[in-house]
């Protein structure tokens, strides 16, 4: 007697975990933006907040936005594209500390999911992942790689949020350094 593929559990639990895998894939990019400057709200695609970043040139929708607001374009394009260095293993470890709740807490005020729901986990994967390739995060990088297809973002306080994970940057440089001077301190007798 011959089993086809999906009469096996097994088979079937695998072929399940591998769609769950490809699907969750797929959606782990932030695709549009929602900038909230006090009463003023207005989605963007990710795409455009990019090439303001890149080039400098807003869209119409986006110089409205920031002239109504009374936002310095330059200041939110460098806030945007700033790099802070972090080590993104010690980043990933301290972000799953007490410490690092209360980071996430501070920066989530400002870049959080549309529901409110799982902002720590979303924010923390988004930070990590803007780490992993290059040991460095822009706030740009954080908002693109936002687990969520739309993400908010308090645009007042962008430049605030930058100032966070620069201090964030210091804090773990700090730490990282002391230990490493500490780990070569010890010294371990050979075998």
């Amino acid at each position: 007697m011959r089993w086809s593929f999906f009469q096996q559990p097994w088979s079937l639990f695998l072929a399940t975990g591998a769609g769950m895998l490809f699907y969750s894939g797929a959606a782990l990019a932030s695709e549009k933006v929602v900038l909230k400057y006090s009463v003023i709200r207005m989605t963007i695609p990710v795409s455009e907040l990019e090439s303001f970043a890149a080039t400098g040139k807003m869209s119409s929708g986006l110089e409205m936005l920031l002239g109504q607001a009374k936002q310095d374009p330059e200041a939110i394009r460098r806030s945007l594209t700033r790099p802070v260095k972090v080590n993104h293993r010690f980043l990933a470890q301290t972000l799953n500390s007490k410490v690092g709740d209360m980071i996430l807490d501070e920066v989530g005020q400002v870049i959080q999911t549309p529901s409110g729901n799982a902002n720590k986990e979303a924010l923390r994967a988004a930070l990590v992942l803007s780490a992993s390739s290059d040991n460095e995060i822009t706030l740009l990088e954080t908002i693109k790689n936002y687990p969520t297809t739309e993400v908010d973002v308090e645009g007042d306080r962008l430049v605030e949020a930058y100032g966070k994970l620069v201090a964030l940057s210091e804090q773990l440089g700090g730490v990282s350094e002391r230990l490493q001077d500490l780990l070569n301190k010890i010294r371990l007798p050979r075998l």
